[in-house]
């Protein structure tokens, strides 16, 4: 029992390891791609929204679903960004982040023909990915909270993609509290998925060509 106990602890230890050494990594390495300020980042023809509910299980309003809009319409309306891509989870009809993401920004004064839908964002590397190989972006601004900034750009970094991104405005921590703790799992399970398994978005298909019109 004694073994049993000692080697269970080294295990725990190991993976703590582990995590916290994936989070360092990709927090460290995509820190100079994050703005918080829109004066200051680059301009880039296209924005990546990455998806969110609109509303949470209990049917109240969804933060991280409120301050994405609020920061992509604030791009765009800056010309910090001339077209949005939003990429959302589609799994099923009655749950459409994309289209409720695009209804959100015309609300918000950005032009329908300037938004294109990907319905196939179901993971933020499937987001990251067919932004590259689907709709031929391979230089464009992320816009998420931070922590899920780090681990996108961590991604198109690892795909030789040339991205900054956009931080939107942080949720209360009550409110985001299971996310951000999710979160620390889920930059670890990005590093295994690009360096161990070699994971590719769910759907690819036919290129979607982006048709600039403003500006």
């Amino acid at each position: 029992m004694r073994k049993l106990i000692k080697w269970t602890l080294i295990f725990c230890v190991i993976i703590c390891i582990m995590i916290l050494s994936c989070n360092w990594w990709i927090v460290s390495s995509t820190r100079n791609k994050l703005y918080s300020v829109i004066d200051s980042i680059p301009a880039n023809d296209i924005g990546l929204v990455l998806g969110a509910s609109k509303t949470l299980k209990n049917g109240k309003e969804n933060l991280f679903f409120k301050y994405r809009m609020e920061a992509a319409a604030s791009l765009f309306k800056a010309g910090k960004i001339r077209h949005i891509i939003v990429s959302g989870d589609n799994h099923k009809k009655e749950y459409d982040e994309a289209t409720d993401m695009r209804d959100a920004l015309i609300a918000k004064g950005v032009p329908d023909s300037c938004i294109t839908l990907d319905y196939a964002g179901f993971r933020t590397l499937d987001s990251v990915v067919r932004c590259w190989k689907i709709f031929g972006q391979k230089k464009f601004t992320v816009i998420s909270q931070a922590f899920h900034n780090q681990r996108a750009v961590f991604i198109a970094r690892y795909n030789d993609l040339d991205v900054v991104a956009f931080n939107a405005g942080d949720v209360p921590d009550h409110f985001s509290f299971k996310t951000r703790m999710r979160e620390y799992f889920a930059k670890t399970k990005a590093i295994i998925d690009l360096y161990l398994l070699n994971k590719q978005p769910k759907f690819l298909g036919e290129e979607v060509k982006i048709k600039m019109v403003n500006g």
